[in-house]
């Protein structure tokens, strides 16, 4: 709450009441053998309220505040910031007001969303009053009041959202939650500047099939796009076998070349079958084959 005490004492007023002590203190003491024993401690009691007086009329309200002064309990305006006076027993300074940003950390716990699941919101609010008269008499507290009301309209938006919603949704939900919260305080003389979701807990039952699901969904990715590859793959093969089906000399040289490219690797193995002897005129190339071998071998 930001009610304070009807009367805030200030350091000024407490060194003017203490200078008026001291006055008329020494006042009584000068005068106790000149005048009767009843007019010094007149004189006395005169500058002692007189330093009461000052004590708690003498205010002061800081750069960021506004003091609500009721006389005799109405309104009677707004003081502040910086020095001002008021009329003790008569005016009273009901409520300080803060007019920095102020923020407010609020939450819904187990709340259902559309879909029946329930979840634990944190999120927190930035206001600031704008008019410190309403803010004072069109609510008891106004503090209290905006964390209710952000809150109630929290949990109203987490029952009107699919899970699905809430959890990508959020600056969505935030904008939401903004609306929805400035209309109801602005009655109140404040208005809301943001509001910003912190977590989203989910129960760990549902956070692990989510987790699965997730998975799942990647591997079912991982394998479309295999299957892609392998038909991309295909398709290259078949348009590579038109260039060679009326060009046997570039089919023998890329037959060659890919068995070359087999014998590079130290200690490999290449097995050709016999038809592929016949048929792509591989005959000639088993002496390569010899060499290439024997040169494994004396080097292992």
């Amino acid at each position: 709450m930001s009610r304070e005490l009807p009367f805030r004492v200030s350091g000024i007023g407490v060194a003017v009441a203490v200078i008026f002590w001291v006055l008329g203190t020494l006042a009584a003491i000068y005068l106790e053998n000149r005048v009767s024993e009843g007019w010094a401690a007149a004189i006395f009691l005169l500058f002692l309220l007189i330093g009461f007086f000052f004590l708690f009329a003498i205010q002061v309200a800081r750069q960021w505040e506004k003091a609500v002064v009721l006389r005799f309990g109405r309104f009677v305006g707004l003081r502040g910031p910086g020095l001002f006076f008021i009329l003790p027993l008569v005016d009273q300074v009901s409520t300080w007001i803060d007019h920095r940003v102020m923020v407010t950390p609020f939450n819904a716990e187990k709340t259902l969303t559309r879909d029946t699941v329930p979840v634990d919101v944190d999120a927190v609010l930035f206001w600031v009053v704008w008019d410190a008269e309403k803010a004072a008499l069109e609510v008891e507290d106004y503090k209290t009041a905006i964390a209710w009301a952000a809150q109630t309209a929290l949990r109203e938006v987490i029952g009107q959202k699919p899970l699905s919603d809430i959890l990508v949704g959020r600056a969505k939900m935030d904008a939401e939650l903004q609306q929805i919260i400035d209309e109801r305080t602005t009655p109140w003389g404040i208005t809301v500047q943001s509001v910003e979701i912190r977590d989203i807990v989910i129960p760990q039952e549902l956070e692990d099939a989510m987790s699965r699901q997730a998975q799942a969904e990647r591997e079912r990715q991982a394998r479309v796009i295999l299957g892609e590859s392998e038909k991309q793959i295909a398709d290259s093969f078949a348009q590579a076998s038109q260039a060679y089906i009326n060009n046997p000399t570039a089919l023998h040289l890329r037959a060659m070349n890919m068995l070359f490219e087999g014998l590079k690797e130290k200690g490999a193995l290449v097995i050709v079958p016999s038809s592929a002897v016949d048929t792509m005129n591989l005959g000639g190339l088993s002496g390569v084959v010899s060499l290439a071998q024997q040169h494994t071998e004396e080097k292992s």
